[in-house]
């Protein structure tokens, strides 16, 4: 089964390039290019496609904000279409952005295209996909990255039910393979929901993210044995 594609670049040339390189590979197809993001959220909603290839920076509608509607539709990973960001900027506010707005993946736009390929393939797969490039940054940094004046309960008012859940049952220890079993998804879902649970509440791992969530009210440690 092929893996649907709407191409978003405002950049002719740029988007010419990257259909071309797509099509050119088995089991891909691009459905339609935009040139702002305006146009991929219209076209999204009109193909369903199973990924948006945007690029982050596109006059009138960016690819930031037209991810964050996108993710907002539907924010169930089995049914929403993937969002992988293409940049040409190594840049922090971009990067975070993106991956606040719900994005699947980040990839700079000087990345090889056998990387592009790859990237396409794992989000579409059900994982996520940080470029190589910024990959070290982005771990060490996300810890540190709350937005201003946003506290826990502010974080995680942020997640989806469906989110707010999984992240619940971590904080209870339960691992992947049991959450997969408990509310009965497919492993590549629940690794979904976990990559978004951290990139949306800026947390670098799980245990930081089950920080949260005792900080922010949403899991009550239980009460301490009298002795």
């Amino acid at each position: 089964m092929s893996i649907s594609i709407v191409v978003a670049d405002d950049q002719p040339l740029v988007r010419s390039g990257i259909v071309m390189l797509l099509r050119a590979e088995p089991g891909l197809e691009v459905l339609a290019e935009a040139s702002d993001g305006q146009e991929a959220v219209v076209l999204a909603r009109g193909r369903h496609p199973d990924l948006v290839l945007m690029d982050a920076r596109m006059p009138g509608m960016d690819g930031i904000t037209a991810t964050r509607l996108l993710t907002a539709e539907n924010p169930d990973p089995d049914r929403a279409t993937k969002v992988l960001i293409l940049t040409t900027f190594n840049d922090d506010e971009v990067i975070y952005g993106a991956l606040r707005a719900g994005a699947n993946g980040f990839l700079l736009k000087h990345a090889a295209p056998k990387d592009l390929i790859t990237a396409v393939r794992t989000i579409t797969a059900g994982d996520s996909w940080i470029d190589p490039a910024v990959a070290g940054k982005v771990i060490t940094a996300l810890a540190a990255l709350p937005a201003p004046g946003q506290g826990p309960s502010q974080l995680l008012g942020q997640l989806t039910p469906r989110e707010r859940e999984i992240l619940t049952l971590i904080a209870h220890g339960l691992s992947s393979t049991e959450i997969k079993d408990r509310l009965v998804l497919s492993e590549a879902t629940v690794k979904t929901h976990i990559a978004r649970i951290l990139m949306k509440t800026g947390s670098r791992d799980r245990a930081q993210a089950v920080v949260l969530a005792y900080q922010s009210g949403l899991v009550v440690p239980p009460p301490r044995r009298r002795s």
